[in-house]
């Protein structure tokens, strides 16, 4: 059983099939048990400022405050100020090149904050994991208009600047994944 998530990319709509809502059971608890005035909805647009893009990420928390100043949430649930937007995370499933260049480069240009790219199954190409390939979490930090990237595999301790108190490997989310 799969399901079918669309977006807008340079004006052209694209279907991503899956065959499982990898990890989004495990990482969405791991992010609530923090109390934080965040939503997460189940399905949220991110359109892109000047630009015929838009993402529906596998998750993203949702600034409650901030959505009184989008325009388009409440008819479209579709959001396009940083300011709504403090995280977004990719489960990495066969659009590799998409999270890792485009989402990377337009969520940068937003202003959001922070961006997770979980590549389970080592998709992503070698410039962008590493070579010899293998699991890993890249999260994108926005440091002066531009993202630092810190990559996490095995049993390293994810570090979040959103989520410094954050206790989770990439092995513990590939154990939860693959269960």
């Amino acid at each position: 059983m799969g399901f079918t998530v669309y977006s807008l990319f340079k004006n052209q709509i694209v279907a991503l099939y899956f065959t499982t809502n990898v990890g989004f059971h495990f990482i969405q608890p791991n992010l609530q048990k923090f109390n934080l005035s965040y939503l997460i909805p189940k399905t949220t647009l991110i359109k892109v400022p000047k630009s015929e893009s838009a993402y529906s990420p596998n998750i993203l928390l949702l600034n409650p405050a901030n959505l009184p100043n989008e325009s388009l949430w409440k008819k479209e649930s579709t959001i396009t100020q940083a300011a709504s937007v403090p995280l977004v995370i990719e489960i990495v499933i066969s659009n590799w090149q998409t999270d890792y260049t485009h989402k990377a480069n337009d969520y940068e240009s937003m202003g959001i904050p922070e961006y997770w790219i979980v590549d389970y199954g080592a998709f992503g190409g070698k410039r962008f994991i590493g070579n010899p390939k293998q699991p890993t979490i890249s999260i994108y930090s926005l440091v002066d208009d531009e993202y630092i990237v810190n990559q996490f595999r095995g049993d390293d301790l994810i570090i979040s600047p959103l989520f410094p108190e954050l206790k989770l490997t990439l092995l513990q989310i590939l154990q939860n994944i693959i269960n």
